[in-house]
């Protein structure tokens, strides 16, 4: 079942592996939505550091999915693949992708569809995706974080650390986070953590130990990698959880001591999010539509936006990502 579209769309590709200026904008056919899937007519569409790694070479897709970058979007439902049940031509969601969101059309499982929440343009719905399941599933169902815990996100200010803050503050957690400067840290704390630590002025775990009587804290969030491996075994609570989602800083650790892990008695585990089978990415969807949706709806958390850049200066926001200087997301609108 399909609307009225048109035969060909706008879409960004890389020309080869490098930096933002191998960017390109061209003109393609639609595709099409397979079984199980939907064609979004896209809005928005998020840009995520994960972009940036694809960009560079380091981090292609799936087999079998596109090579065209975008991991969410959000916009109107243009056609349905055989097999789609609760879905409808016209309706407005968010989805994440595999690949494929910087482009007019995108296709999405539908199990991966959410309702656009009804306080928020289609533009901050594109904004949710990537972010949400992310922190959902590694915060609240991997990293197991109850209310009343003490929890710890690196990065607070960027689209995951913003995300995080928000949902494990409503999870009734205590919430920290560490920033690069003190317009972040302003930011951090205004969405709700309890205390937001300047790393380049602090040591996080020397402040989390004295803000918690010396505990430490339950969770922890790390988008950093090896440099804050030891740091963060170090900040956990007895039977606290390190959640490892991305290695900004590197991957490799040449030494170091495993007996925090072992005296006390912690778990480190890590995950990623785009390889993960669709079935999981849905249980994940289902999961967010029964604990987040209605704080979305309600309005009482929301995704921050940033800047918005057209679909042709797809450039222009890769080179604001990697600047690092955004509080929040990073969004390319089509003009549909």
């Amino acid at each position: 079942m399909t609307a009225n579209l048109p035969e060909t769309m706008r879409q960004i590709r890389f020309t080869a592996a490098g930096g933002p200026e191998v960017l390109a904008i061209e003109t393609v056919p639609l595709p099409q939505a397979g079984p199980g899937q939907v064609l979004i007519e896209v809005v928005a569409a998020g840009v995520n550091r994960p972009d940036i790694q694809q960009r560079e070479g380091k981090y292609p897709p799936p087999k079998g999915a596109t090579e065209i970058p975008g991991l969410e979007v959000a916009g109107r439902i243009v056609a349905l693949g055989a097999d789609v049940d609760g879905l409808a031509l016209g309706d407005e969601v968010c989805a994440l992708t595999i690949s494929g969101g910087y482009a007019e059309f995108a296709v999405a499982e539908a199990g991966q569809c959410l309702p656009r929440p009804a306080p928020l343009s289609l533009v901050e719905a594109a904004g949710i995706p990537e972010t949400y399941f992310t922190v959902y599933s590694t915060v609240i169902q991997r990293g197991r974080l109850q209310p009343g815990e003490a929890f710890l996100v690196h990065g607070g200010s960027s689209g995951i650390g913003s995300t995080a803050i928000q949902i494990a503050k409503h999870h009734g957690a205590r919430v920290f986070a560490t920033a690069g400067s003190a317009e972040k840290c302003d930011f951090c704390r205004d969405l709700g953590a309890e205390a937001a630590i300047n790393y380049r002025e602090e040591d996080f775990v020397e402040r989390v130990k004295a803000l918690t009587d010396g505990n430490g804290v339950d969770v922890i969030l790390d988008m950093v990698g090896a440099p804050y491996l030891a740091k963060n075994l170090s900040a956990l609570a007895i039977e606290g959880r390190l959640v490892q989602i991305a290695f900004m800083q590197g991957y490799k650790v040449d030494a170091f001591s495993m007996t925090p892990i072992m005296m006390k008695r912690l778990t480190f585990t890590g995950a990623t999010l785009r390889a993960r089978p669709k079935s999981e990415k849905a249980a994940i969807a289902r999961g967010l539509a029964d604990d987040v949706w209605p704080l979305l709806e309600a309005g009482t958390i929301r995704p921050i936006i940033h800047a918005t850049f057209p679909l042709e200066e797809a450039d222009k926001a890769h080179e604001l990502m990697e600047s690092s200087a955004h509080l929040g997301k990073i969004m390319l609108v089509t003009g549909r």
